[in-house]
């Protein structure tokens, strides 16, 4: 029988195009699949429908495309369910982000992971998503979650401790990744094989050849000869000095860490090239973009969809026909068979090397990380538990602890300030964040 695409928060136009796009490809995917298409925005929601319509008619596709602000409904019978919201939007959540930690002297260039803007995030996408997978309980229990949305890991995390539906996080980062450094080195991405592990957007390349051949010491050339792409100089000293590199973009990697935007250090900013506030400016960009593909499609315009680089049509693809496809995903790290990554917590998200087939999603561990590695990471793994702790809990005090333990704030704030900032946000962000007691 063919299955049923559950996509919850469709209105996120670029994405639904990219990932009917890729599902189309597959012929398991393309003759007699369900797309429920779900989103709280009817204009966007509709603009996504007719690009569905229009790509299934490119294609000649045997596909059924539904349209629903029903969550429920969407859901209903669904064999895979995809998510991609976010809980608030631009305007006021994350603009809140933003705004009210600058006041504090935090700058933050895309705040959607970790951070102060990531621990908020978190606490007001955790409800929601927990909230998706209730109703996957009642209507869809064999599902399988296909989770895009940031914070991942906390998610991810959230899910695990919550709800025994199958999920999978699924992000770009080490594939775009992977891409970057074949361009900076003149090779075919193709060519391009590596084994990664961590967390999400802090996970490292453990190894990264083409052909046999190790690639680390020409990435160790371009760093001793100045050579690095000026956008990407955080990462690269990043391998100069823990020699290693990390698979999220050097904007997002910044304020992972204590190391790279201080207040006080301006010359950092302009050394390393950090695009402060990036994140409210991309999604102008984007609305922007999502403006003139409506005007297009109602103009009669051409939809057309290249192959993208997620891994959602693969999975499903691959559960569909048996046939096996290698990614990295992100899952509990402790298993029935031990631990993924030895020494990282047992209850934490980690992303590691996973294989999609006809019995589902089965990740692969790696065994201990680098020493140095682990304990960076679990710097971010701390964060991470204490807001799921929160939000689970319903209780503000780990809030408080999360951002005392966040590398960045903790480097720029007292501990009297930093619980100020929470509390000021929190209170910014009003119905938007469940209530959390003291």
């Amino acid at each position: 029988m063919a299955p049923k695409i559950a996509i919850i928060g469709a209105g996120s136009t670029v994405f639904a195009r990219n990932l009917i796009g890729d599902l189309l490809r597959f012929p398991a995917l393309a003759d007699g699949t369900t797309l429920a298409l779900m989103d709280i925005d009817p204009e966007r929601l509709a603009t996504s429908e007719l690009i569905a319509h229009r790509l299934c008619e490119g294609r000649g596709a045997r596909v059924g495309v539904e349209a629903t602000g029903n969550r429920r409904a969407a859901l209903d019978g669904a064999n895979y369910v995809i998510t991609c919201f976010q809980v608030g939007g631009l305007h006021p959540a994350t603009v809140v982000d933003f705004v009210v930690p600058k006041r504090y002297g935090i700058r933050q260039t895309i705040a959607d992971t970790l951070g102060i803007g990531g621990i908020m995030r978190g606490l007001r996408t955790i409800p929601v998503l927990l909230d998706v997978c209730r109703d996957m309980e009642e209507l869809c229990p064999d599902a399988l979650l296909l989770q895009y949305v940031n914070p991942m890991a906390m998610l991810c995390w959230a899910v695990a401790e919550a709800s025994p539906i199958r999920t999978v996080g699924l992000c770009h980062s080490v594939q775009h990744t992977a891409g970057q450094l074949a361009a900076v080195l003149a090779i075919e991405t193709a060519d391009v094989e590596y084994t990664v592990a961590g967390i999400n957007h802090l996970a490292f390349f453990m190894s990264l050849r083409s052909a046999g051949e190790d690639l680390y010491p020409q990435l160790r050339e371009l760093v001793e000869a100045d050579r690095v792409p000026r956008e990407d100089r955080v990462r690269f000293e990043v391998l100069r000095h823990l020699g290693y590199f990390v698979t999220e973009s050097s904007e997002h990697f910044a304020e992972y860490v204590p190391w790279f935007i201080k207040s006080a250090r301006p010359d950092l900013i302009e050394r390393y090239a950090i695009p402060l506030d990036e994140y409210p400016r991309r999604c102008d960009r984007q609305i922007e973009e999502w403006e003139a593909l409506r005007a297009g499609l109602q103009n009669g315009g051409v939809i057309k969809a290249e192959r993208s680089n997620e891994y959602g049509a693969d999975i499903m693809n691959a559960c569909e026909t048996g046939e096996p496809f290698l990614f990295n995903g992100n899952v509990p790290n402790a298993t029935a068979g031990g631990r993924l990554i030895d020494n990282l917590p047992g209850e934490c998200c980690v992303e590691v090397p996973c294989v999609a087939a006809a019995g589902g999603i089965e990740p692969r561990a790696v065994g201990p990380l680098p020493r140095h590695l682990a304990a960076l990471i679990q710097t971010n793994v701390n964060v991470q538990g204490l807001t799921v702790s929160a939000s689970l809990t319903g209780r503000r005090e780990p809030v408080y602890h999360a951002a005392m333990l966040d590398p960045h704030t903790a480097a720029e704030l007292p501990l009297d300030e930093i619980e100020e900032l929470v509390d000021e946000l929190l209170w910014a962000h009003g119905d938007l964040v469940p209530p959390l007691v003291l």
